[in-house]
């Protein structure tokens, strides 16, 4: 238990002041790819420009998944000073590998291998994604450094601090990009990356800053010196590989996705409402998203405050997705598509059924946030994994009958075939969530 929950009955507004900095953060962070695109889309060749920073942006997630999970890692693990310095050390050879790995991926040979002879891009899109990896190398380590002090943050209770290094995340990228924007000739794609970087190397620095006073507290903690048992790098290694798979198979889907929705029909017009679809949904889903480290930090390490827990996730659930359920199957929905994304009419209609099918997802996140949380308190990683695999699979098999069998439009397969791999994950986890629990309580 920590000091938050010894000195204060875990009310469902204890909980909500708790959580509502996090859901901002996830709020804020997904500001950054529409106000990005707008800069870019407003720079010369935007097209080229455009695909370009999607493309290194995307390559750059994929180097960056598995550090992705630090932040539940040290909310989970930082008990005391020893175990601070242990995750710091794993941590930071993680963000090293993942870095070298950015360097040789940069390398030009390498590169332009893996871009022009197996994806196919063209030279031009090529280089200027080249140019956006490079000034991404610093990326995952970043993102590393941030997310480990992040999750100490929040076991300490001072997640308004977490909101505060998003804040300043913002205002970096927002500073860096129009100055490039105002005052150079750099292309578009670069413009993003740059702001990119040296946003998320701010909050990184900021995060660190931020902790200084827990990290003091901790290292002159008596209860940090006496004997306990010291997490061993084997120990970590253990309890994190499965959240970096987790977070690997969870962004490696979207490939193969594209593939199945390139073959549909109406596979341009699917690939255009798609972005705009999720993206919208993805502001509701942040908000389940951010519970999965309220859960890890208040629950409490016997699970004493599961009751409470429980009841303010039926609430997030339905206040995301009633939310959502409404403005898409009403006349609401046309404001977003339209009048905020830009769709014209024929592409909003297009869009409309794939939002109502994704409207119900939100409730799925925040029922998957609450039990990878149980799993990752209870120390059972390896059954995330698996419930994500169980999403992969589903993900796949359930597109593939739907455009193969059922000649089924690319957005309408895609979006059912979200919806029911994340079912399929949800009910794979939940027995053994039950299970852990009831053996708790």
């Amino acid at each position: 238990m920590n000091q938050f929950q010894s000195e204060q009955a875990l009310s469902q507004k204890v909980i909500f002041k708790f959580w509502l900095p996090l859901a901002a953060t996830w709020l804020m962070m997904s500001l950054e790819g529409p106000y990005l695109a707008a800069l870019i889309a407003r720079l010369p060749e935007p097209k080229f420009n455009l695909a370009a920073y999607g493309i290194a942006f995307s390559l750059a997630m994929i180097v960056e998944a598995p550090i992705i999970m630090m932040m539940s890692a040290s909310t989970a693990l930082v008990k005391d000073y020893k175990s601070f310095v242990a995750l710091r050390k794993f941590n930071y050879r993680l963000s090293l590998a993942l870095t070298v790995a950015m360097i040789v991926f940069s390398i030009s040979p390498v590169f332009y291998f893996v871009t022009e002879d197996l994806i196919g891009l063209p030279h031009n899109v090529a280089y200027l994604t080249h140019l956006s990896i490079i000034i991404l190398i610093p990326w995952p380590g970043a993102i590393g450094y941030r997310r480990f002090y992040q999750g100490i943050l929040i076991r300490n209770n001072q997640t308004r601090f977490v909101a505060f290094g998003t804040l300043i995340r913002l205002i970096s990228m927002t500073a860096v990009a129009l100055l490039l924007y105002l005052f150079t000739q750099i292309p578009g794609a670069a413009v993003g990356a740059s702001a990119l970087s040296s946003a998320v190397i701010m909050e990184a620095l900021a995060s660190r800053i931020m902790a200084n006073n827990i990290l003091k507290k901790i290292k002159s903690d008596i209860s940090s010196i006496e004997p306990t048992s010291e997490l061993s790098q084997k120990e970590i290694f253990t309890f994190y590989y499965p959240l970096a798979l987790t977070s690997i198979l969870t962004l490696g889907v979207q490939p193969f996705v594209t593939f199945f929705v390139g073959q549909s029909r109406n596979a341009l017009e699917s690939f255009a409402v798609l972005p705009v679809v999720t993206s919208f949904v993805f502001i509701f889903r942040g908000l389940g998203l951010s519970y999965q480290e309220v859960v890890i930090a208040l629950i409490g390490d016997k699970f004493e405050y599961a009751p409470q827990i429980k009841s303010f996730a039926i609430k997030l659930a339905s206040l995301t997705a009633g939310t959502l359920i409404i403005i898409a199957f009403s006349p609401l929905r046309d404001l977003w598509l339209e009048g905020v994304s830009g769709l014209n009419q024929s592409l909003a209609e297009f869009a409309h059924l794939p939002l109502m099918i994704m409207s119900f997802f939100p409730a799925m996140t925040v029922l998957i946030s609450f039990e990878r949380a149980i799993l990752v308190k209870n120390k059972h990683t390896k059954t995330i994994t698996i419930g994500t695999a169980t999403e992969f699979i589903s993900i796949l098999v359930v597109l593939a009958i739907c455009i193969r069998y059922f000649d089924l439009v690319g957005a309408v397969a895609a979006t059912i075939s979200f919806v029911i791999g994340r079912m399929a994950a949800c009910t794979y986890l939940f027995p053994p969530v039950v299970k852990a629990l009831n053996i708790k309580s």
